[in-house]
């Protein structure tokens, strides 16, 4: 009895044990359950077994795709890191383990979606009472798209939703729209228009998510009604003044124009305030004057007719020169056909501050119409703008007892500023990474406003004229696109310039990792290990051979590695890293060293060289001595003879 009792105990012990043992191994994934991750973010997979005390690991995709991470195994764990997660992760990961003889798998799925910016809001038009507009949304880069949806709210009312359920045949992001034409009213002015976006990414066990992008309405009425008011007449005596007032009605305000209409049908602008007041006037004066009232949906014109009656010559005012602010200009106020001109007075004024006056008492000593004149040198300010130039000519009659008569020339001031304080504004930067796009905006101070010309600096010098918009827009740039970019502020007085450097970087492309003479030498050779990077500046090369612990950096000159008289122990994975900012290529060949043969295998030039002249001599020898013994029988030998006996 006790001896079976001894079996029984025996045999449950090894059952104990072997449920034990395969209770023990097993194998854990975390997180636990499905994962779901955006593009660009970073997602760890972590293995673990335990039971085991060296298992081995092996990661892969239920349809053998390629990983697209990095593996790391630590004892007993093993870690599969996805950094950035891209389309290419959206697989269902196995992690298979093996401990001894046996062998344990476990899965988790991995969903990928993008939905990284706000809608985007565009107008086809600014918005204008009663004219129709297109109102687009966009959401750029989306994924999955057939899981999204597009609301358009005006205020609190939908004005259109719009499901995308088409499944797209490969994987991709995509720019999804919905677009919504309406008539603006006058409602609508304040309005909250919202595009609201919706990714649903995953139909059961996630919330979805909701972007939105909210701009306020802003409608517009085109201008109208425009209505001029001319005091004191249309008709008007020269030395007169007139005012005359514009109102137009619009939203938002129109901004009034008044302009003369030149004999060529041009507008010759003239102010931009409601009221225009013309004083002094003269027959030139005459003309048609126009009103326009202008908003951004809109303009309106109104014209009057203005008629100056004409006397004898005024005085005529000449410059020197543009007014430059800053600059000495010269004014002349020349008075003709004058007598007498003893009594002559002539003045002037800029605005009502007498500049100059001049009383010419020179005796006549013939009767004659003489011109006289006024110079006065000055220098312009850009407070000067606008202000009136008055030359005015007295000429007092003698025992006569009304004022004196007297005429008048006037000048708008328009004080020119040359172009200064230029700047360039560029954005994102001026370094950036190639594919992306920058803006480069440059502005320029002057008057009249400077013309804005963009050229790009050539290796030469020259300049290579790109654009006259304030803003010059590179899109997709390349490396070719690096260089030094040129903004002038241009106008009738100067020039202002202004440069910026743009530098467009690029990750390391075209990386040559090469071994010469050749990848397979024999022990004693030189080898030298070379690693080139082509067309990309600024790449820090590093050369390192493969070890049991890890990789070596080697001592490398411009990316080359010399090997003086190759050991066995020379042979191995060599690779090649080269980087920037940017980021990196990777390069690597494998270097075989030969040992040198035994001597018994080795035939040399030399010895060749030899056996063929010792198969030539040992004959030649052999006739010396024949031709010698025969000699010695006859007691004489001739060669001829010897010669004569062959033929």
């Amino acid at each position: 009895m006790p001896r079976k009792m001894v079996v029984i105990f025996g045999a449950s012990n090894i059952l104990w044990m072997v449920f034990a043992v395969s209770q023990a191994f097993k194998i854990d994934i975390s997180p636990e359950s499905k994962i779901i991750a955006q593009i660009g973010d970073s997602i760890s997979l972590t293995c673990s077994t335990t039971g085991c005390e060296t298992p081995s690991f092996s990661w892969r995709t239920q349809i053998d795709s390629p990983l697209n991470g990095k593996v790391r195994n630590e004892g007993t764990k093993s870690t599969l890191t996805m950094d950035p997660v891209s389309l290419g992760n959206e697989h269902y990961y196995l992690c298979t383990v093996i401990c001894e003889s046996q062998k344990l798998e476990k899965g988790i799925p991995v969903e990928i979606y993008s939905f990284p910016k706000d809608p985007e809001i565009h107008l086809s038009d600014p918005l204008e009472v009663g004219k129709p507009v297109t109102v687009t949304c966009l959401v750029p880069d989306v994924y999955p798209f057939e899981r999204l949806e597009i609301e358009l709210l005006k205020g609190n009312h939908s004005v259109k939703k719009q499901n995308f359920l088409e499944v797209s045949e490969m994987k991709s992001q995509e720019t999804k729209s919905l677009e919504v034409t309406f008539i603006p009213i006058d409602e609508d002015i304040g309005k909250a228009l919202v595009c609201q976006a919706t990714l649903h990414i995953n139909e059961i066990d996630s919330q979805p998510q909701v972007r939105e992008t909210t701009k306020t309405l802003q409608v517009y009425i085109s201008p109208k009604d425009t209505v001029i008011s001319v005091n004191p007449s249309t008709s008007l005596q020269e030395g007169d003044s007139v005012t005359m007032t514009c109102t137009s009605e619009g939203l938002p305000a129109p901004q009034i124009f008044w302009s003369k209409k030149l004999d060529n049908g041009n507008l010759q602008l003239l102010s931009e305030n409601a009221t225009l007041t013309l004083i002094a006037m003269r027959m030139e004066d005459s003309g048609i004057y126009v009103c326009e009232g202008g908003n951004p949906v809109g303009k309106d014109r109104k014209e009057v007719k203005l008629i100056v009656q004409a006397f004898l010559r005024d005085p005529e005012i000449e410059m020197s020169g543009l007014l430059v602010s800053g600059n000495p200009v010269t004014v002349s106020c020349k008075v003709p056909d004058v007598y007498p001109f003893d009594r002559l007075e002539i003045e002037l004024l800029k605005g009502e501050n007498i500049m100059k006056n001049k009383i010419f008492l020179e005796d006549v000593s013939k009767k004659s119409l003489e011109t006289k004149s006024l110079e006065m040198t000055f220098i312009p300010t850009t407070e000067d703008t606008g202000k009136v130039l008055v030359c005015l000519a007295k000429l007092p009659i003698d025992k006569m007892e009304f004022e004196p008569k007297q005429r008048q020339s006037t000048q708008i001031l328009y004080v020119n500023v040359a172009p200064g304080d230029t700047t360039i504004l560029v954005s994102p930067s001026s370094i950036l990474e190639e594919g992306r796009s920058v803006n480069m905006t440059c502005s320029s101070d002057g008057l009249p406003a400077p013309k804005i010309l963009w050229s790009r600096l050539l290796n030469n010098g020259d300049l290579q004229p790109l654009s006259e918009n304030t803003t010059l827009t590179l899109t997709s740039t390349k490396m070719e696109d690096s260089g030094i970019y040129v903004c002038e502020g241009i106008n009738q007085v100067g020039i202002s310039r202004k440069e910026v450097e743009l530098i467009i970087q690029v990750a390391p492309k075209d990386v040559r990792l090469t071994a010469f003479p050749s990848e397979s030498v024999k022990e004693g050779d030189t080898v030298i290990i070379s690693c080139t990077c082509g067309n990309v500046p600024q790449t820090l090369i590093i050369l390192k051979k493969k070890a049991e612990s890890g990789y070596i950096v080697l001592k490398s000159t411009d990316g080359a590695y010399t090997i003086h008289r190759a050991q066995l122990e020379d042979a191995g994975v060599y690779e090649c890293e080269s980087k920037n900012e940017v980021g990196l290529q990777l390069r690597s060949i494998t270097l075989d060293v030969k040992g040198r043969e035994s001597n018994k295998h080795y035939f040399s030039p030399e010895l060749l060289v030899l056996y063929c002249a010792s198969s030539l001599i040992i004959p030649a020898i052999g006739m010396i001595i024949y031709f010698a013994r025969k000699a010695n029988m006859k007691g004489s030998y001739s060669l001829v003879e010897a010669q004569k006996s062959k033929v």
